[in-house]
């Protein structure tokens, strides 16, 4: 008789009828996700348990456990200890509208503040990701942690692509083409503060996901996580839509709505043309919809970070960060 596969637990638990099925655990996910990540699953048995758990949906506890595998993989390979004070997840693409986010982060560095953003891309056809932007803006990802701590150092900014971070989690994202849907490590992937900053900011499309996020960060301490519903998916405010957030303030579970900025609704435009963001940056061209996206981002980030805590308050400290930009940085 066959031993039974030391994996096949996990898939059991989540597989196994409407009646006995349930969620993981903590501890169980953890142990799961560990596995994976040191590759002592089958590829069948991956498959399996990937769209379980898109089918039922991922607990906070899932998340929580996954999260923290991740991180102690990524941990095991940076021994650099590299600091930053923000991190920044972007692993959905645009498509309606251009990255006015990659802006956000940029003032927010202007501004002194040392922002680390990690993503993904190509996994979905029709969409602009962070990397293409800010390949127009004349940054390179880093590939390495020696990299990301001389170009946090340098300019309060550094991008590093999953294939870099987590290697193993991109080999899971690319099999969107395989699966026909998302993987659960597109969601806990935003939760996975690489360099355990103090302020964690992510964005959704489906603000029902908000909660689950939220008891995530709890179990893993976070001290502030925001959740926004971003527009495509992106940690960017839509202005011409209420902005809809659920927090984590040091253990503290709070959900928040404030106003659109914009009365109407903007017209989308025809194509996303990556030149505007140098444009709109150097004060060349005026775009009434890319500076509102930039100023509510702006705003929110004020939120995170506990720099006010008014929406009013929060969009004029925004409009000083956005004034503050250095226009010269693409020069």
């Amino acid at each position: 008789m066959t031993n039974e596969h030391e994996f096949a637990q996990y898939v059991r638990i989540l597989g196994k009828g409407r009646k006995g099925t349930r969620s993981l655990n903590y501890q169980e996910a953890l142990a799961a996700m560990t596995m994976v990540l040191n590759d002592q699953c089958e590829d069948v048995q991956l498959g399996a348990f990937m769209m379980l758990l898109r089918v039922k949906e991922e607990s906070g506890e899932e998340l929580a456990g996954f999260t923290q595998a991740a991180k102690n993989y990524i941990h095991k390979n940076n021994p650099h200890n590299v600091q930053a004070d923000l991190d920044w997840s972007s692993y959905a693409g645009k498509r309606r509208h251009l990255p006015w986010y990659v802006l956000a982060s940029l003032t927010l560095a202007d501004n002194g503040y040392r922002v680390f953003m990690h993503g993904a891309d190509g996994h979905t056809q029709g969409r602009v990701y962070t990397r293409q932007a800010l390949a127009e803006l004349g940054i390179q990802p880093a590939t390495n942690w020696q990299t990301v701590e001389h170009q946090l150092d340098d300019t309060n900014f550094s991008f590093m692509g999953m294939e870099s971070l987590c290697p193993p989690l991109q080999d899971i994202i690319d099999l969107r083409s395989t699966f026909g849907l998302r993987s659960p490590v597109h969601s806990f992937a935003r939760l996975l503060n690489p360099l355990d900053c103090q302020f964690v900011t992510q964005g959704v499309f489906h603000p029902g996901y908000g909660p689950s996020h939220q008891q995530s960060a709890k179990l893993l301490n976070y001290a502030r996580l925001s959740i926004l519903k971003g527009e495509g998916g992106e940690c960017e405010c839509n202005p011409d839509s209420v902005f809809k957030m659920h927090h984590c303030f040091e253990g503290e579970l709070i959900e928040e709505e404030w106003p659109a900025i914009f009365p109407k609704r903007h017209v989308k435009p025809k194509e996303l043309d990556l030149s505007q963001l140098k444009s709109v940056w150097k004060n060349e061209v005026e775009n009434e919809y890319g500076e509102g996206a930039i100023i509510g981002t702006l705003a929110y980030a004020a939120r995170l970070m506990g720099i006010q805590t008014d929406n009013q308050a929060c969009l004029e400290q925004a409009k000083i960060w956005w004034k503050n930009r250095n226009t010269a940085r693409f020069d």
